[in-house]
């Protein structure tokens, strides 16, 4: 993701998640972490060939862990496997990072995304009351342990050409 795919990445989050939708802010301080040789986030863009981003994903590292920011795909792209794409990217860049263990926050709500986590081999550990504002609505913690063994065989060389970072 660069700062030209903001804007279009707040179209489909502000579609996607119109509660608790990120800020163009808060792209631009994670984007400024994710270059160079001191780089402690991974950010993608998925378009489809129109060029139409259609998906992207986020994920923070510090120390020997790493934190899902975000991860979203249009509702056009469900179900073709675009979400596991952007995941195993992001389970790549964690792995690069040398990271041990890959936390993340999901809507308690969200049953598809946390099928999807779960075939990864994520585990929920717990809860955080209320933490997507402003719908109080809770989130499931998961947790993976050795993100560098955990990526499905069928998704080893996933990430196509339709995924830039």
């Amino acid at each position: 993701m660069r700062w030209w795919d903001i804007e279009p990445v707040l179209e489909l989050e502000h579609e996607l998640f119109p509660q608790d939708a990120w800020s163009a802010g808060m792209f631009w301080s994670e984007l400024a972490h994710a270059r160079g040789p001191q780089a402690t986030r991974r950010y993608v863009v998925a378009e489809d060939g129109a060029g139409r981003v259609v998906g992207y994903a986020g994920l923070a590292a510090a120390g020997d862990l790493a934190d899902v920011q975000t991860i979203a795909a249009a509702r056009d792209q469900w179900g073709t496997g675009l979400g596991a794409r952007l995941l195993t990217d992001l389970l790549r860049a964690a792995t690069a990072f040398e990271c041990a263990e890959v936390l993340l926050e999901v809507r308690v709500d969200n049953t598809r995304a946390q099928k999807l986590y779960e075939r990864f081999g994520f585990e929920p550990i717990g809860f955080r009351r209320g933490y997507y504002q402003p719908g109080n609505v809770d989130a499931l913690v998961m947790r993976l342990s050795d993100p560098a063994t955990s990526l499905p065989p069928t998704f080893q060389d996933a990430v196509r050409s339709e995924t830039h970072g």
